[in-house]
């Protein structure tokens, strides 16, 4: 264990022994850190927080700190993180609130760039990439491989799909279809299947071929959602590829963008 004697922990704190922390960094009470984790200088982690192996915290980060909601009057909420996710310089992670389950979840290996911010409620996959100053109000759902470019928001309640790609500078408040691309200027538009995340990610030719498929009958069919839905159903029943969107717009609760 690498403790600088500047750094405070508290004694309702739980470290693993090979934990890293720099130069006045702060650990609360009811933080845990696991195995392998680097915490460098000027970090503040509140908690109850668990926190998984091997995750890095670079400095002026606050991560576990109270959600911010008027809400809020003090209840119990906690932060739960995964393994081997990084969280770069000025990064806010914050736990829940009772309106929302008490808990804000990371799974794995997720990289959060400078400045970006993951509030009250939001639950997180893993491999997601938030780049620098994006922002994930309360209560926003991100799912596996998804990507949110920088200075983007997304609006509570709001959900990412799998594999989604939000384009810098967006303003997220309808659910972003899981394969797409979206970005927004003045309105946020789907601008069709991210081709080369899925490429990336090993996904076949075919897959990728059925996929451009349904966004074609959910974007250029001029059905509206409900009838592509249902054209959905009835021509990619069984489909692996494409019943992650149908299951997706199933359970959508604020509409899908388009």
């Amino acid at each position: 264990m690498s403790i600088h004697p500047t750094a405070v922990i508290s004694a309702d704190a739980s470290l693993a022994g090979d934990v890293s922390l720099g130069a006045y960094s702060i650990v609360g009470a009811g933080v845990v850190l696991g195995a392998g984790c680097r915490v460098d200088e000027h970090v503040v982690i509140q908690g109850p927080s668990r926190i998984g192996q091997r995750c890095r915290f670079f400095p002026f980060g606050s991560i576990g700190l109270p959600a911010q909601d008027l809400k809020y009057k003090g209840e119990p909420a906690e932060l739960i993180v995964g393994d081997d996710n990084i969280f770069r310089e000025y990064v806010t992670v914050h736990r829940g609130t009772a309106q929302g389950g008490g808990r804000t979840i990371l799974g794995n290996h997720n990289y959060a760039m400078a400045y970006s911010h993951i509030a009250h409620d939001c639950i997180l996959g893993n491999h997601i990439i938030l780049a620098n100053a994006a922002t994930l109000a309360g209560h926003v759902t991100i799912a596996d491989h998804a990507t949110i470019g920088a200075f983007s928001g997304i609006h509570q309640f709001c959900k990412v799909g799998l594999h989604g790609f939000v384009g810098g500078y967006s303003v997220i408040t309808k659910d972003v279809l899981p394969y797409s691309k979206t970005v927004s200027a003045r309105e946020a538009g789907n601008y069709g299947v991210n081709t080369i995340g899925l490429e990336r990610n090993g996904f076949s030719p075919e897959s990728i071929k059925n996929i451009r498929a349904a966004f074609r009958v959910i974007l250029q069919s001029k059905l509206n959602t409900a009838q592509a839905l249902a054209a959905l159903k009835q021509r990619f029943d069984g489909d692996p590829d494409v019943r992650p969107i149908i299951e997706f717009i199933e359970k959508s609760e604020r509409g899908i963008i388009k």
